[in-house]
């Protein structure tokens, strides 16, 4: 009697399915845990961490040394990064952030010159940079790419906000470009539940620490 492979790869496909679910739901615990986290803050310890990520930040060899800087507009739950953009400017960076289409789930990089006339209420509720006023900037000239994380491990695994646009925007960017994490020490957790289209970051910045990927 032969193999009924049809039926061993529907098998597979509700295995895999089933192992996605499940990395979901604990991806969507782990957020729920970060939101009390952040909750359980006092807003000066907020303020003075994240003060303190932001030097560590403009120590860092690598994004002193780079002139194209991509950075984000943070959203719940993530280091804020008002203070970052308008420091690289005095750091004579050009500033790149991420302008993000709903409908196709994809992001636009664009140039932006004047943080406080530029940037318009997005798709996703969050300031983000004014096709009317910011020109595109073709990914693969971006020097360092500093992207937001909701939870982090040690070894760059992130998990963002759920709708997968920096996990498709990762791979295009150019292999020297850094890809760093900014989160807080809380924000850290022993490992990130992976998914076959998730991607790594290769250096965290934390309060304490800055995390090279083993």
């Amino acid at each position: 009697m032969g193999v009924n492979w049809a039926a061993v790869a529907g098998g597979n496909n509700c295995k895999m399915e089933m192992a996605m679910d499940e990395v979901r739901e604990k991806k969507q615990e782990i957020r729920s845990e970060i939101s009390s986290f952040f909750k359980s803050l006092d807003s000066d310890v907020l303020a003075a961490n994240t003060h303190i990520i932001e030097n560590r930040l403009f120590e860092f060899a690598n994004f002193l040394e780079s002139k194209i800087v991509m950075l984000y507009v943070n959203a719940e739950n993530e280091v804020a990064t008002d203070n970052i953009i308008k420091r690289a400017y005095e750091y004579s960076k050009i500033v790149v952030l991420p302008a993000f289409d709903a409908a196709k789930a994809t992001m636009k990089l664009m140039k932006v010159d004047n943080p406080d006339k530029d940037l318009i209420a997005g798709s996703r509720g969050f300031l983000e940079p004014n096709p009317a006023k910011c020109k595109p900037v073709p990914v693969d000239c971006i020097d360092i790419a500093i992207v937001p994380g909701v939870a982090m491990d040690e070894k760059g695994g992130r998990v963002g906000s759920g709708d997968g646009y920096y996990d498709r925007i990762i791979p295009d960017l150019p292999m020297t470009t850094r890809k760093v994490g900014l989160v807080f020490e809380g924000q850290l957790i022993p490992q990130v539940p992976m998914e076959s289209h998730d991607k790594h970051v290769d250096i965290i910045i934390t309060e304490k620490r800055v995390i090279y990927k083993i």
